[in-house]
Order: structure tokens, then sequence, then C-alpha cells
């Protein structure tokens, strides 16, 4: 087996030429303080998150973990919902390797999903990041915000029964990690899991992420900078929760219907490729879509990029269909398990 990288895709190979100044792989622990005060973290500050006037947005604080600071929500609803409506809730989850980002950062994916949706409330969680907050903090803030969201949906114009669980990289990972600790702490359930390149194994040791060392946007060197500043020694050992790292659960039947996707050249490949086939194996429902010579995060920093568009057009066709599903089904409160 060789350890040369899958070639980059000609197009996305020449957008990310000239990322590669602020984008450097390797990142180390004594680059975490820099690249949180990067310019391409400082661009999400200077997005229009309106998208133009259709979503109105606002922050609001909402308890946390038990003994833990309140967690910042970033709530967009559309502005010509109809009165009383009852549209679907993307609770997205923000990348950044476990430690960076805000709850601004990548949003306006999941708000461009819901405009083409015809209309759906994002929720964008804010948690705090390690190494200064260490698993389980992230995790926590991300699951307190759900639970504040299923039970406040209706009052922001939602559903709480077509609550979809959305995370990009590390989002993804918590993504996944919340839809783990929803069915087995019995939560206020989602139908959907969207996981875009997500962040899931701790252990860092597949193939693809040995092609990958030096090559791309988050190497293995900076992926065991993120995952160290979350577990520390703990990384790689044998106790890892399933709740930090995805990967090592044992059982991943119970769990609502996902859509995994991940770059032929990037860290992730090999990790995402092995969760999906191991829903699959549990007798779950699963969509999994390996882009040819996608770097990790491709579709966000070269949205114009052929192979872009078919991520997000994947990305939307699977939401249309999980939604369409669920209007022929009986909501909870009306069903046969109501208030129990």
């Amino acid at each position: 087996m060789t350890m040369d990288p899958p070639p980059f895709d000609p197009e996305l190979a020449a957008a990310l030429e000239p990322l590669k100044d602020v984008m450097e792989p390797g990142l180390t622990p004594d680059g975490i303080e820099a690249a949180r005060q990067d310019a391409a973290m400082e661009v999400f500050g200077s997005l229009d998150l309106t998208m133009d006037g259709a979503f109105e947005v606002e922050d609001r604080e909402v308890p946390g973990p038990p003994d833990a600071p309140d967690v910042s929500l970033y709530i967009c609803r559309p502005v010509d919902a109809p009165p009383g409506a009852r549209l679907p809730v993307i609770y997205y989850v923000h990348g950044g390797g476990m430690i960076l980002g805000t709850n601004r950062a990548g949003v306006d994916a999941a708000l461009a999903l819901a405009l083409d949706l015809g209309g759906a409330v994002v929720v964008s969680v804010e948690y705090r990041l390690a190494p200064e907050h260490p698993h389980p903090a992230p995790v926590e803030d991300v699951y307190a915000g759900l639970l504040w969201t299923a039970e406040h949906a209706e009052g922001l114009g939602g559903d709480p029964d077509r609550i979809v669980l959305a995370g990009a990289s590390a989002g993804g990972g918590l993504a996944a990690a919340l839809a783990l600790m929803l069915r087995d702490r019995q939560g206020p359930p989602a139908i959907g899991q969207l996981l875009m390149y997500p962040m899931l194994d701790d252990r860092n040791d597949t193939p693809s992420s040995h092609q990958m060392a030096g090559t791309g946007v988050w190497d293995r060197t900076a992926n065991e900078t993120g995952w160290n500043a979350l577990l520390g020694e703990r990384r790689g050992g044998p106790d890892v929760s399933p709740y930090a790292s995805p990967a090592r659960a044992t059982d991943l039947s119970g769990l609502p219907p996902a859509f995994l996707d991940v770059g032929s050249a990037e860290t992730f490949r090999d990790e995402v490729v092995e969760y999906a086939s191991r829903i699959w194996r549990c007798g779950g429902v699963a969509e999994l879509h390996v882009w040819p010579g996608g770097f990790h995060g491709f579709d966000a920093f070269a949205p114009e990029a052929a192979l872009s568009k078919a991520a997000r057009r994947a990305q939307l066709g699977w939401l249309r269909r999980l939604l369409d599903d669920r209007k022929d089904q009986t909501p909870r409160s009306e069903g046969p398990l109501a208030g129990h």
C-alpha cells in the first residue's frame, strides 16, 4: 500500500493554492491562539448571515449543563414564514477541530440549505473550546442547547418533531456524538444527522490520516493537536468515551438516518467510510458520499467549484427526502407513546 496522497481535484487544487499562506497544515499546540486570530477565522464575523434579509437573527443565552455557564445560540428564522408555521429545524454545530470557531462559523452553509428547502429555522450552538475546556464540556454544551431548542421550537416557528442535527468537521463529530447521547439518555429525538466531513476518531491512525500528513487543510499533525486538546493523555487510549470520539461507540443501532460525506484526499476519509459501514452493519440507515479529489472543507473554501456544487446538491436532496418522509408520519405528540 502506498502512502502517496490521492490527487486533489484540479479545480479545487487551484482554489487551495492562494489559501496556503493562511491555512498551512501541521497546526501544533503553540499555534492554537494564532489560529484563533487568523484572518480566515475573522471573515466569519463579516458575513451577512441574514442572507440578504431572508432571516431575522438573534443571539440568545440559554441554560447550559449543570454547574456550567449558559450556552449561546445563534437563532435564524425566515422572515417570510407564515404565522403559526412549524418549520423544520436545523440544529447546527460549527467546526474548528474542537479548538477554533464560534456559532457563526459555517452557519451560512446551513442557512443556504434552509433557503433551498423553502424555509427552515437554523439554530447554531456555541460550545466551549478545548484545551481550556476539555471533554465533556463541548458535547455537554451541544446537548444542553439541543434540549432548549427542542423545548422551545414552536416558539421559534419550528417543529419539535422535525429537528435535524447538522455539523461540519469537529461539529460533525459533535453532532454524531449528540445523536448517541440523545439515544442513550432518551432525549428528544432528532429525525436525521447531517455529518459533513465529520471528525470521528481520536486514534488518528487510519491510512488516509497517514497519506495526508503534511498536505491539505487539516492534516494528521493538526488532527492530533485537536484531539490532544480535547482529551489530553486519554487520547488513543482504551477509555475514551464515544461521546468524545463517536468511532469508539460499540453500538451504532437505533440512531436517526445519517448523511455522511468526505473528500477522497483528506485525513477523515477512512474513518467516515468506516462509520457509515458500521451504521449499516448495525441495521441503520446511512447515505455516504466520497467526493473524488476533495480536500477537507472543500465546499466551504471553494463553493463555486463543480465538486462543491455537487456536494451541496447531495446534501439538499437528502434533506428533502428526509423531510418528505417525515410529512407522512404521525407527530410524536399525537402518537401512541405520547406521555410516556
